[in-house]
């Protein structure tokens, strides 16, 4: 049985996650200084694989045999990597990086409509819905709403980053049937990336020849390992323990929290300025998070009452 609301635990490690996201924006915008995108999404993937594979056998996980299984691994890979990556990537090409931002931001409400339409455990409550809209409003604060000039520039890259919002909303619901089968998180990130590396690696060699590309420098190589090993291979074994133990619908307020981190990290790192929109944009996506958690919704139907 899922839990809906997050247990303390959850909720540190779900802002560990964002964490492991949020430096991911770091990592990329170096690799993206020598390498092209696909290529830099299928060393990603790759990197990963081979990073899951040596914890999974160091730490005597049983490897999966089942035909049945790889078959749902293929199709996670899909939903959850091969096709938002790549869509991202080519959009984030014809737009500002902001604007994607907010776009790939509506992530938890599709995973809202598409887990309370599919799943019976993870009903769509005003609650919920009024929260990841409050939470929306807050990216976009805390972004800049100036970002969203550029809508209509070019509404087919937009659509492309929706795309990659709706098929990570279907692969967070269609994920929860690995607690059910009994596989574990780190297996479940094996397979995942292992079957996008697959359908990644000849599309890359096939449109980009990264055979024929210049070896890149060391902080490239630097910035691609840790975009593979702490971005997706360490970022994926909590996205999906959170997912079995807190369901779909909290597991993706990780996104809302991204861009909490990333200007967090900025400001440590590269010594950004942290404006005051990023403060009122933080309220915001604290209130959302509240709501859908549901707690301080229920105290104060519980006041109401009261009076």
């Amino acid at each position: 049985m899922i839990n809906q609301r997050m247990s303390p635990k959850d909720w540190l490690m779900l802002l560990l996650l964002s964490f492991l996201w949020g430096g991911s924006f770091f990592f990329i915008a170096v690799a993206v200084s020598e390498l092209p995108p696909l290529t830099i999404v299928t060393m990603r993937v790759g990197m990963a694989s081979i990073t899951l594979w040596t914890i999974l056998i160091i730490a005597g996980y049983e490897i999966p045999k089942s035909l049945k299984l790889w078959r749902s691994f293929l199709i996670l890979g899909l939903l959850s990597n091969a096709i938002p990556f790549s869509l991202i990537v080519w959009g984030q090409t014809h737009i500002t990086s902001g604007l994607a931002s907010i776009i790939n931001a509506t992530t938890p409400l599709f995973t809202v409509l598409i887990a309370g339409t599919l799943l019976t455990d993870e009903h769509m409550t005003p609650a919920k819905i009024i929260g990841v809209v409050i939470g929306l409003l807050g990216v976009i604060v805390l972004i800049g709403p100036s970002t969203l000039t550029d809508v209509g520039a070019d509404t087919t890259a937009q659509l492309a980053i929706m795309a990659a919002a709706v098929s990570y909303g279907f692969a967070t619901v269609y994920g929860r049937r690995f607690k059910t089968m009994g596989i574990s998180p780190v297996t479940t990130a094996v397979g995942q990336v292992t079957c996008a590396t697959i359908i990644l690696l000849p599309l890359a060699f096939f449109i980009e020849r990264p055979d024929q590309l210049a070896n890149p420098s060391l902080k490239v190589w630097l910035a691609v390992i840790s975009l593979a090993v702490f971005s997706t291979a360490l970022a994926y074994i909590l996205f999906f323990r959170i997912l079995a133990s807190s369901g779909a619908t909290n597991v993706v307020l990780v996104t809302f929290l991204v861009p909490i981190t990333a200007n967090l990290l900025g400001w440590l790192a590269l010594n950004e300025i942290l404006h005051a929109e990023y403060f009122i944009g933080m309220v915001f996506i604290g209130l959302g998070l509240a709501a859908i958690d549901g707690r301080l919704w229920d105290k104060a139907k519980i006041l109401t009452k009261r009076h």
